[in-house]
């Protein structure tokens, strides 16, 4: 037979548990009504673009030769886009442009999902960046049209920076960025989680 102290203690545990599952999510949503800025620590390393941003693949037009035969690579894969936005590529839009090409690298058996492309905003090839600009040559270079450039506006509040990542999607939708001095390996991890549980490109 079961002693009846056990049984009262046994009661009182399962009432005090029944009491905490009730109490815990409410004080939660309180928590949060009272704290509206709180955020739990999100799982990636760049910021979300939200709402997606949809593109066409006419928004983009290859500017060399090797980009306007390969410009359709840029549909179908997972693409890194830097951005050229002034008359020189200075050391941080280099940095950031090579950081690509070597994080691409690095992603090892996924590279082939992979695409890098660069928006020159003004559409020009500069002398000053003629280096870098032939010996990367696998590099595909384009110009944005004014759709694209309204988004990229956008996406970057009215100042878009050299030296900033925005990762496209499969699909066209320009969906994660990254600020200036972004850091190569934040950007992997972020692209090996996508890649991981992505069912296109």
């Amino acid at each position: 037979m079961n002693d009846p102290q056990q049984q009262q203690k046994k009661n009182r545990r399962t009432i005090v548990i029944l009491a905490s599952m009730s109490i815990i999510p409410f004080t939660i949503a309180w928590l949060l009504t009272k704290n509206p800025e709180f955020r739990p620590k999100s799982t990636h390393n760049g910021d979300l673009i939200v709402p997606v941003m949809t593109t066409e693949r006419s928004e983009l037009q290859g500017i060399d030769d090797f980009s306007i035969k390969n410009i359709d690579e840029l549909k179908g894969h997972w693409v890194m886009l830097n951005i050229i936005n002034s008359q020189d590529c200075n050391k941080v839009c280099a940095d950031a442009i090579h950081a690509t090409r070597q994080l691409r690298l690095m992603l090892n058996k996924d590279l082939t999902r992979v695409r890098r492309a660069v928006i020159v905003v003004d559409g020009l090839q500069q002398d000053a960046f003629q280096a870098w600009w032939k010996e990367d040559d696998r590099l595909i270079k384009v110009k944005p049209d004014d759709a694209m450039m309204k988004k990229l506006t956008t996406i970057s509040q009215g100042d878009i920076k050299e030296g900033m990542l925005i990762i496209m999607d499969p699909l066209g939708n320009l969906m994660m960025q990254y600020p200036v001095g972004f850091d190569p390996y934040d950007v992997k991890r972020d692209l090996k989680k996508l890649l991981r549980i992505s069912q296109i490109g």
